[in-house]
Parts: structure tokens; sequence; C-alpha cells
């Protein structure tokens, strides 16, 4: 049965749905569909988009236009319903909506289509009984009176279950037993990798160990190799050590550039002689320079002005090809002192990340190193010193003696290095291979042990004797369903030769004539030349075109109707959903709808669930006069509203469900202003419309009480007879206290609780007076017992 739909979204006008949000009673407690459920809606408001969601359950796709339609739909006993398993219910579900007309009453928008035809069971004594044959020696399948083939394929199942059982028990100890060998953490190989080397151990891993252990070439290493193999995996391998940077120092660049520099020549014109052959005095007159020039006047030292004539002598020996020569020199020698500085950082070595067997050359390797950068440091800083001597002397060249180059040697020291560390590594590669071979021996070791202790060759040859007599017996009873299922094959190609396509058109035409009175508008089976059946619409003896929308109706619905007795349904119990099924039909086809419904469907019990929506007031006043319609254990009423552009489902109101008509609802309104505390706050809008209420109620009983009266006035006179008071109050609540035109002050006084209901009291007890019988039968339409009153 479906419980609800659990959450509707995307899908036409519903968005964001939740059922269990919105579908709540007075005491909160959520309402779930029951076997009957009425849904009231007017035109658009999403009846039919329901009743497809049910129609994808049935035909297992929903139409491609909707754009992700997601729902959730919740039928007892299965995991819930959504748009990506639609047919994992099991149920039968038969859908009559506008799908159901175009998929199989195509005829109906286009006279050149036919209507899909269908079959019912037909009568053929031979064949009826050759079929009862069948059945008999089938047998029934009712739990606890199985008879026939069923019989038989109950007993093979107890056979079959009890060996399966005596296998799987056999066989899951065993696997239990390799479970735990394998991964159980206190016990298992998988959490002791640091003796039997595998962390990713599994059963898997153990069974092809068990294999091979059992295998007559396997020799378990003795006592004492487990004991050597055990001290061994105490040794440790190192990690690989990284490879260092290959040095790469060119001394060669820096004697050639140093030796370019300290032997530079410069143009001696305009030179000052004096400073020329004397760099002390010639350094001393430049800083003297740099510290007047365009400051001072006078000369600092010794108090004489300087001429500008002086000044352009010393700019001529001061030149720009001298300044440029000492900045090259000064760069120069900056990069000398990096270099000498990063020479130590070149071919560190940490001997600690070595086996101590290597120790030994690295320390000879280290002190060698460390000789070659100490005399390469000596020979960049004698470049330096001579570099430093020029800047001194700018202006006379120097002489360059060149350094000796070992960078080589510091290159052959990385080589050997290079050495010692791929030894290193091959060597920590050797330990972890020869103790990676150990672990292996000790676990096959221990595997060995495990396969003596729990006789596993014993216990896999007892599991494979119960496996192939569980096999025999699982075969013996698979024979015995086949031979089921083929018999219900038989039976129902038996039926199959009964099934009578015309007899399916005679349904419908059964309900078009019986229900409907339509015998000039029939439904005939025709014959093609490739034997084939097809359905078409006859009136008066020819083909029908040109149908009314109530005629499309009709004979929709009695397709459908006719459909629910064909050979893929009769007898299933479907759940049901019609959509609407009086669309442009008048009163009394309405009407014939309903008997059709409540006589074919409803008193015959053929349905598991059946849900009827309806846009129309009196088609819901029929429904519910359907058998426990009224009963709210089996029946629920919704109402489906629209709000802008979205929809949403709610519990009927009581106005709708509670009532047959607004003549029943105004009665019970006047009936509880007669009954209600007037001191009860909580029923002031019970009072505020008592106005309205009663001048409509009044105004249909009068109508019909005294149809030939001229008035109003005249008929609440006849009414209350020489009661002048009580037809004086009425008038007056009737015309105060229902409209405010004219009256504007009343609206600006308090209503008169006390006054309405005597008036209240006055129209029960004179309606009791005049027709007591109708009296009582108005009391018990809004359900109260007359006894009580």
């Amino acid at each position: 049965m479906i419980t609800k739909f659990k959450s509707i979204n995307n899908l036409a006008v519903f968005q964001n749905f939740n059922w269990d949000t919105n579908i709540r009673d007075e005491g909160n407690n959520v309402v779930l569909f029951k076997p009957i459920n009425i849904f009231y809606g007017r035109n658009y408001s999403g009846k039919t988009t329901l009743s497809r969601i049910i129609r994808a359950l049935e035909i297992g796709n929903i139409s491609d236009k909707y754009e992700n339609p997601q729902f959730e739909v919740s039928i007892s006993g299965v995991a819930d319903i959504t748009q990506n398993n639609l047919t994992t219910h099991g149920k039968k579900i038969r859908v009559f909506n506008e799908d159901f007309v175009k998929d199989n009453l195509r005829f109906i928008a286009n006279s050149d289509e036919t209507i899909t035809p269908f079959a019912i069971i037909g009568g053929n004594a031979t064949i009826e009984a050759e079929i009862q044959t069948f059945k008999d020696d089938l047998g029934s399948s009712e739990n606890g009176s199985e008879s026939g083939f069923y019989l038989e394929l109950k007993n093979a199942t107890s056979i079959a279950n009890t060996a399966f059982q005596s296998y799987q028990t056999e066989n899951n100890h065993l696997d239990q037993q390799l479970t735990a060998k394998a991964l159980d953490r206190a016990r298992g190989i998988k959490y002791k990798s640091e003796r039997f080397g595998d962390q990713n151990y599994t059963k898997a891993k153990l069974i092809s160990d068990i294999e091979l252990v059992l295998e007559a070439t396997f020799q378990p290493l003795t006592d004492d190799e487990v004991t050597q193999k055990s001290n061994f995996l105490n040794e440790r391998a190192n990690p690989d050590i990284p490879a260092i940077a290959k040095p790469n120092i060119d001394l060669k660049t820096f004697n050639t550039k140093a030796k370019d520099l300290v032997t530079k020549s410069i143009s001696n014109s305009n030179k000052i002689e004096q400073l020329l052959k004397d760099a002390i005095l010639n350094r001393w007159v430049k800083e003297g320079r740099l510290i007047h020039k365009d400051k001072l006047e006078q000369c600092s030292f010794c108090g004489n002005d300087i001429s500008e004539e002086r000044w352009k002598e010393l700019d001529s020996h001061f030149d720009e090809e001298s300044e440029k020569l000492e900045k090259e020199i000064d760069v120069f020698i900056i990069e000398i002192e990096t270099l000498i500085r990063n020479v130590d950082t070149q071919l560190q070595i940490n001997k600690n990340e070595f086996y101590s067997k290597f120790h030994s050359d690295l320390d000879n390797l280290i002190l060698q190193k460390q000789q070659v950068v100490g005399i390469i440091k000596t020979e960049l800083n004698r470049i330096k010193i001579n570099l430093q001597e020029r800047k001194n002397d700018l202006l006379n060249p120097k002489p360059f003696v060149d350094i000796t180059d070992n960078s080589e040697q510091l290159e052959n020291c990385w080589t050997a290095f290079e050495s010692f560390r791929i030894q290193a590594n091959d060597y920590s590669n050797s330990l972890a291979s020869e103790q990676s071979e150990a672990k292996k021996l000790l676990r096959l070791r221990e595997v060995s042990d495990f396969v003596r202790t729990i006789q596993y060759t014993t216990v896999t040859a007892r599991i494979q004797t119960l496996k192939n007599t569980s096999d025999t017996v699982i075969q013996n009873k698979q024979a015995v369903e086949l031979k089921i299922q083929q018999q219900i094959t038989q039976i129902e190609e038996k039926e199959r030769l009964m099934k009578d396509e015309e007899k399916g058109a005679l349904k419908v035409n059964e309900y078009l004539n019986n229900f409907f009175g339509h015998d000039f508008l029939t439904l005939q089976a025709l014959e093609e030349a490739d034997k084939k059946i097809r359905f078409e619409i006859v009136r008066n003896g020819t083909k029908a075109h040109h149908l009314s929308e109530g005629e499309c109706s009709l004979i929709a619905f009695c397709y459908f109707m006719a459909k629910l007795e064909d050979v893929e349904t009769k007898g299933s119990k479907p759940i049901i959903w019609i959509d609407d099924p009086i669309s442009s039909l008048d009163s009394n086809h309405i009407f014939f709808v309903y008997s059709l419904i409540n006589a074919e469907i409803i008193a015959k019990q053929e349905f598991e669930q059946i849900f009827i929506s309806t846009h129309n007031l009196d088609f819901l006043k029929y429904l519910k006069r359907l058998p426990n319609a009224l009963n709210k254990n089996q029946s629920a009423y919704f109402l489906i509203s629209r709000e802008k552009e979205n929809s949403r489902i709610r519990i009927m109101p009581r106005y709708l469900k509670d009532y047959v008509t607004e003549f029943n609802f105004l009665f019970h309104q006047i009936y509880m202003c007669s009954t209600t505390d007037a001191d009860d706050e909580n029923q002031h809008n019970l009072f505020y419309n008592f106005g309205n209420n009663t001048r409509k109620f009044l105004e249909a009983f009068l109508y019909y009480k005294y149809p030939n009266a001229t008035d109003q006035i005249e008929k609440l006179t006849r009414f209350f007879g020489d009661n002048r008071q009580a037809s004086t109050m009425t008038d007056r609540i009737n015309n105060e206290f229902s409209h405010l035109e004219g009256l504007f002050e009343r609206s600006m006084t308090p209503i008169d609780i006390p006054e309405m209901k005597k008036t209240a009291q006055f129209i029960l007890d004179k309606i009791k007076e005049k027709d007591n019988e109708q009296h009582e039968a108005l009391l018990m339409s809004i359900g109260v017992e007359v006894d009580a009153v």
C-alpha cells in the first residue's frame, strides 16, 4: 500500500513539497494514505501531476519533458521509490489519466489512429478442463496447505535447506578460522608485519600461502632456522642517502677576470704627476675631493681657496675611466667574498647517514675535501688582495700571478662520495631484500603450523563432501521449481488460447449501455489481414468520427474500467488511481461514473488501494457515499491547492469533507451558536459570522418551504407565527449583522452575542415545531445524535 508522497521537487507545479511537514492532523500527527483516498482540487492545481508519478510506477518511466524531476513515494514493506528505481516496488498499478488515454485511445485525438486492444478470458469447455487438470497437478501454494507440485517443492526445499545449512555451518567455521589467522588484531598475520612482512595481508593471501605449504616439495624452517631468521630481522636498514649536487666552482674565469682588472692601464693624459707617483697621496686627494666638491670653497686642511682651475685639474685627474675601474673592482671583490663563503657549503658530508663500515673512508674523504677547500679559499683570498692593491693605486697597473686551480680536486672528492653513497644504498636494498625473504619463510612456517593445528586437509575434504550433497539436493529442488514453472507456462498458454479481444470490446459496451445507456455508440473488435485485432468506435453501424468531449470521456473511462478485467490485471487486486474521470460530463453521467466505480471496484473489493481525484463538487458529494468513505480508518480526504506557481497537498478542510452541501454546513453553524457558551472567546468567529450564515440558511430554507411568499419579511412572519419577537429579531440580525452599507456606525460597536444565541435557538425550536422529522434529519446530517438533543 502506498503510504505517502514523501517528497516532490522540480515536478510541474510541485516544488520542495514535503509530506511530513504539510500533512498533519489537529494533533500534529502525520496522516498517511488509507485504502480509499479522495483528492479535490481545482483545474490546474496539480491533480494530473500526482497521477503521473503513480503512472511512472506502473510503466517504469516518466515523461522526459520534466527537467530533473525528483520524488519519493513511500510504500509499506519496500524501500522508498524514486525517479531512479521506478520498477522495484513489486506492485500491480493501474492509472487512469490523460496519458493513459493518449497511449491507449489514440483514435480520440486522431480518427485515423486505432485503439489498443485487450483481451478478457473467454469460455471453452475443453480448454478449461485441461487448465483445471494442470492446476490440480500444480496444487496449492498456500502456506500450510501445500499440495501437488508445491508440496513436492516444499519437501525438496526443506531437504535442500538442511543440507545447505550443514555445509554453510562447517564452511563458515573454517572461514572464521582463516579470517582470524589473517586479520585478527591480536594474533593475525596482518598485524605482525614486523615478523611476517605484509601489512596488507588478507584471507585470500593466506589461502594462497596454504596452497604453497601443502605442496609436496615445501620444506618449512627448522626451529634453529626460525631463531636465526628472527635475529636477522633485528638488523635495521638505513634510509637511502640522497644525492648531493656536484660542486661547480669556475676558478679559471675568476682568475682571468681578476688579471684583467689588476693589469688594466689607464690613460695618463691630463693627470697630476705628483699624484701618479704617490698612491697614498692620490687616494687622500680623491677622498678630499669627494668631501669638498660642490660643498666647500676653501680647503679644510690648509684653509686656502680652491680655484676653478684647480677643480678642473682634479676632475681631469679623477676621470670616468678610473671611476669605472674602481667600481668593477669593488663588485668583483664582493663576488669573490661570496664565493669564499659558499665554498665551505660545497659537498656537505654527513657520515652518520652511512653504515659504520663506510665511516673510515668517509673520514679520509672529509679531510681531503677540507684541504682542497682550504687551498681554493687561499687562492681566492690572493685574488682579493691583488684587487685591493690595484684599487688603492688605480692609476698604475699591477703585476698579476695566476692562481692554482684546484676545483677539479673538489670534483674528485664528490665522485668518491657518490661511489660510497651508491654502495651504501645498494647495501640497504640488499639488506631489505634478504630480510623480506626471511619474513616470507617465517610466515610460511607459521602457516604450516596453522594448517597442521586445525587439520586443514581433513576439514576441507569434509566441507567438499557436504557441498556436493548440498549441490545435489539443490539441483533436485531447482528441478521441481522448473517443473512448476513449466506447468504454469502450460496453464498460461492454455489461457492465452482462451483470450478473447472481442470480449474486451463487449465489456466496454456493457458499461456504456448498462451504466450510461449509450447503445448507439459501441466498441468493436476487428481482425486485420495479419490476424491482429484492433478496436474501432462505431456509431449506428459505421465508424464514428467527431466525437464530443463527453463521448470521449465516457468511452475512455469505460475502456479503463473494462481493462481492469484483462488477463494482465484480473484477480491481482491492483493499486488504482483515477484522475478526474468526469471531464465534460453532465450531472447524470457524473452519477453514472460514481455508480460504475462503486459497483465494479469498491463493492467487489477488486483493489488493494484506490485514489480518486476530482475538480467537481457534485462528484465529490457522490464519492462520500462510497462504502467506508466516511470511515476514518478506511478513507482519507485531501485538498490540492495552488498558490501562484506552486501547489501543495493538505488535509481536506472539514467544510468540504464533513458536509454534503452548504445547506448542511449553515445549519451546523446555527446549531453551534445555539449551544456554545456565549462567554467563550474562542468562538468569537462563530458569532461574528452568524448574521451571514443565518441569512443564507433562511433564504434557502424558507424559499422551499414558502415558494409562494412574496418577500423575506412575509416568509419570516409565516415561519415564526405569533412569535413576533423572534421574526423581528431574526430580520434585524439578517440585515444589520450581515451588511455594513448604510449602517457604518454598527461597525463601531461590539456585536450582541446573547441576542444571536437566543435567535439561533428560536430558529431551531421553530424548525422542530413545524417539521420534527426534518429537524432530526438535519441534526443527523451534522453528526448530532437525535436522542441527545
